[in-house]
Parts: structure tokens; C-alpha cells; sequence
């Protein structure tokens, strides 16, 4: 298959055309990865079996592992789930946004999508041409990201163009992705909701418009889900893990500079990422220290740590050391992405 790459210019009626042949894909049942405002997605017909089968088919990605569905509006939801006054709490203060919710599904979405579930993911983007895509289709999408399954997602198009090239119709380019992380997934309780796969929507701020706030034992455990079926994405399988092999500290950042000058090899198949303002304490190359480029905060290392593990692969590290960030805010979903990558594998100084 050839894959059509085509870049977002800003052009309105260049763009216009981009957006429309890739309607055009999706509507007869193939598949465009797409940028969202979280990381890079894998787009097909929700409505459609045999889509679902074909986006399974060119991530690798086992069939019980449910597909998220993005809607244009939260209302549209209705037509495929049966949503609730507290969907519609949650939507009205974070969609369109990172914000995926657990409904009980309708007929029209096949058990292909939903990995054999009775319940469908539901998310509304807030990235232009995502949300422009889902209108012009006419489409409800479902969207994993644009990679291979269980290597780190993509967060800029040449890595889906790494992974996808000749396996999907179409890739667009808007450039990297704004957030750098999935979209926070929560299922609905009687008193709350309880978050199945964090996220930019933190605990802290879904306990201020649905109370009662519960975090599902798999986000710290991968080990947590072994046999039953994985009610979202990222619960049950090994996910972001890059070639080289991930190795967390857990300690404070004076123990990590420590632990970094003793143990990791001066040559250039080890190396540490870390923010850049710890980086001058570690005394060794800075071909050894991958960091963010746009900032020291939790934000912008989540926004980046996809982007930072590829290119530790590109670089031939063989393993790569990387503190723990603690268990709170937007750093739970960071700890959630690096405890999958790496496999459970931490150490304690």
C-alpha cells in the first residue's frame, strides 16, 4: 500500500482539501493517522467492522485491547452510548478536550471496536483538524495512536510516518502534538468516577466537578490486569516501551545524581533523560542526557517523554535511567507511562 503523506500549511482551502480526501478514506473504511491534541491517532470508521479490524491489523495490536471513539461534540455522543447527566457534567468543563469516558455502548459501534466489550471509550478532540476530520466524515472515528502496538507513541508525524508508512492510506502533518500524552480515561460511579488511565485531566481537577475521585490499581501496576478483559486502553499489556531498556530510580533528585555518576556508562549506549535544569549535577557528557526542550515542569517532560525515548533508540542507547516522578498531578501519568515502559523494572539506591 502507498501511504499518502500530506502536510497542514495553514492554508484554508489547501487544508479544506487535505481534511476532505481524508473523509473520503475514512468513509469507505480505511485509515488516516491524525494529530490530536494528546499524541498522534490511527483513524477509522467507528461504524465499521472491518476498519477496526484493519487499524488492529496495522498496529500489531491485540483485539481485546478497546479502541477509543472520537466525537465531534459531546451531544454526539448519544448516537453511539447512552450518556448521563454526569457525562454531561464532565463535558461541559473538559471537552472537547483530553477527556475519554466509559459509556455502556449502542448497537451501531461493533464489538471489534470495543474489544469484545459492551461499553464504548468516548472522547471528544479539541485539536482543529482532528474535530474537522470527524464533521466532514460525517463519522464517529475510532482513534489508538498512529504507532506501532507497545513502542512509544508518536507525538510528531515522522515517527507515525516511521511506523506506518505503507501499512495505512494517509498520514497528515500538523507538527508535534500539544499535550504528549493519551487523554485521561475515567468510568463513571455512583459518587464520582473512577480514572482507568490518567492523563492532562488530573485527579485534583475531576474531584472538583464529579467528587469522589478513585484511581484503578493497573495505573501504578502493570501487572495489576493479567486476564480479564482491559475496560481501556493501556490497563493490560506492555505499552511505550522503547529497544533500549528502562530502567526508574525511585529516590530523590541528590540519591539520583548520585546513582547516575556510579552507575551509568560513560560510552554512549547508557544515558539518563531528565529535565535540564538537574542535567549540570550528573558530571558526564551530555551525549549521555536527553531533556525536553521547552521547559523543567512536569507538563513538559510528559509533553516530551514519547518524543525523548525514540530518540534514545536513535542514538543506539541500550538503556536509559530515569527518576521517578512522584504519583500526583500530571506526574501520575507520566509515573503510568514510564512504569509500562519500562516493564516494572525500578530500583531503589
Amino acid at each position: 500500500m502507498k501511504t499518502i503523506i500530506k502536510k497542514i500549511t495553514g492554508n484554508e482551502k489547501t487544508d479544506d482539501k487535505i481534511i476532505k480526501k481524508a473523509a473520503d478514506i475514512i468513509k469507505r473504511g480505511g485509515l488516516v493517522a491524525i494529530p490530536t491534541e494528546t499524541v498522534y491517532g490511527l483513524a477509522g470508521s467507528a461504524l465499521l467492522e472491518d476498519s477496526a479490524r484493519k487499524i488492529f491489523e496495522a498496529k500489531g495490536r491485540p483485539s481485546d485491547n478497546p479502541l477509543i471513539v472520537h466525537i465531534a461534540v459531546p451531544e454526539d455522543a448519544e448516537k453511539i452510548a447512552y450518556p448521563d447527566e454526569r457525562f454531561y457534567r464532565l463535558a461541559r468543563e473538559f471537552m472537547p478536550g483530553p477527556l475519554t469516558v466509559i459509556l455502556k455502548k449502542k448497537e451501531n459501534i461493533p464489538t471489534e471496536v470495543t474489544g469484545g466489550l459492551d461499553t464504548v471509550a468516548v472522547r471528544c478532540p479539541s485539536n482543529p483538524v482532528a474535530h474537522r476530520l470527524i464533521e466532514v466524515s460525517g463519522h464517529p472515528i475510532a482513534t489508538p495512536s498512529a504507532n506501532r502496538s507497545g513502542i512509544p507513541s508518536p507525538t510528531c508525524a515522522e515517527h507515525v510516518i516511521e511506523d506506518m508508512d505503507g501499512r495505512i492510506d494517509m498520514i497528515i502533518d500538523a507538527g508535534r502534538c500539544d499535550i504528549g500524552l493519551e487523554s485521561t480515561v475515567v468510568k463513571l460511579t455512583d459518587d464520582g468516577c473512577m480514572i482507568l488511565r490518567p492523563g492532562a485531566i488530573t485527579a485534583e481537577m475531576l474531584e472538583k466537578v464529579c467528587g469522589n475521585v478513585k484511581v484503578a490499581e493497573a495505573v501504578t501496576r502493570p501487572d495489576a490486569v493479567k486476564d480479564s478483559k482491559a475496560e481501556s486502553p493501556g490497563m493490560k499489556y506492555k505499552h511505550y516501551s522503547p529497544k533500549a531498556e528502562v530502567l526508574l530510580v525511585e529516590c530523590d533528585d541528590k540519591e539520583f545524581s548520585e546513582y547516575v555518576r556510579t552507575h551509568v556508562s560513560p560510552d554512549v549506549t547508557e544515558g539518563v533523560i531528565t529535565t535540564s535544569d538537574k542535567a549540570e549535577a550528573y558530571d558526564f557528557g551530555t551525549e549521555n542526557i536527553l531533556c525536553p526542550d521547552d521547559g523543567n515542569d512536569a507538563k513538559a517532560f510528559a509533553r516530551s517523554i514519547f518524543f525523548l525515548l525514540r530518540e534514545a533508540d536513535s542514538l543506539g542507547w541500550k538503556k536509559i535511567y530515569i527518576k521517578c516522578p512522584p504519583k500526583d498531578g500530571v506526574s501520575l501519568a507520566l509515573y503510568n507511562r514510564l512504569i509500562r515502559s519500562a516493564g516494572g523494572n525500578t530500583v531503589k539506591p
